[in-house]
């Protein structure tokens, strides 16, 4: 059986783990303490980061290489869509929320009110987190905009793109940081995608000294 080192709150872990669970690939799920640097851990990975997949007998490191992995060698169901134009948006959205919204917004938030505590670095910032607060409006904008034009984010077919962006949200939604009633476009995508048998086992995860809000696992929120 595959198994999957992960932080639960990890939106790159939890974006693999939608992928696997939409793909059907089995996996035994390992949470990892990665900020602990343990040997062992830093013999599968030397950087030192989750998640880390073991799966073919090969272990694999760096989500967006490993769901390109995976969209090879397990096509069905597909991930991405059709054509090079279809494909590179899909691709561009994706890189959107691993990169510019996880910069602006989930390390300003979820890593200032959960991870620092977790990992003994301290309170939190509150200049990070007011920043956060004010960036997720904007990137919701951009969500509304999109969705105001395509059935998912990235066109007609869900794709990798709302895995990554649902990923991040749901992580932040955990933790209450999301601004649900904004725009009704953004909460039906999102409770359209939250619906799927994939995000059944995201919506069990339990971080201790962290419960999640009553409607984090609510698929009528």
């Amino acid at each position: 059986m595959a198994k999957l080192y992960h932080f639960p709150l990890s939106p790159f872990c939890r974006k693999l783990r939608l992928v696997l669970a939409e793909k059907r690939i089995e996996v035994e799920l390992s949470e990892e303490r990665y900020w602990e640097q343990d040997p062992d851990f830093m013999r599968r990975n030397p950087a030192g980061k989750v998640p880390v997949l073991k799966l073919d007998g090969m272990t694999m490191s760096e989500s967006t290489a490993i769901v390109e992995y995976l969209e090879e060698a397990y096509p069905e169901p597909a991930l991405l869509p059709r054509g090079a134009p279809a494909r590179f948006e899909a691709r561009r959205i994706a890189a959107w929320f691993d990169d510019k919204f996880h910069h602006e917004v989930t390390s300003k938030l979820l890593y200032e009110r959960v991870h620092k505590k977790v990992m003994g670095q301290g309170y939190p910032d509150s200049k990070n987190i007011k920043a956060g607060a004010q960036r997720i409006k904007y990137h919701l904008d951009y969500m509304a905009w999109l969705l105001d034009q395509r059935r998912w984010l990235a066109g007609d077919q869900m794709s990798i793109a709302d895995f990554a962006a649902a990923a991040h949200l749901s992580a932040l939604d955990y933790i209450s940081d999301v601004d649900w009633n904004r725009h009704e476009v953004v909460k039906d995508w999102y409770a359209k995608i939250k619906s799927r048998p994939a995000f059944r086992s995201i919506l069990a995860d339990q971080v201790p000294g962290f419960p999640p809000p009553p409607h984090y696992a609510d698929l009528d929120f």
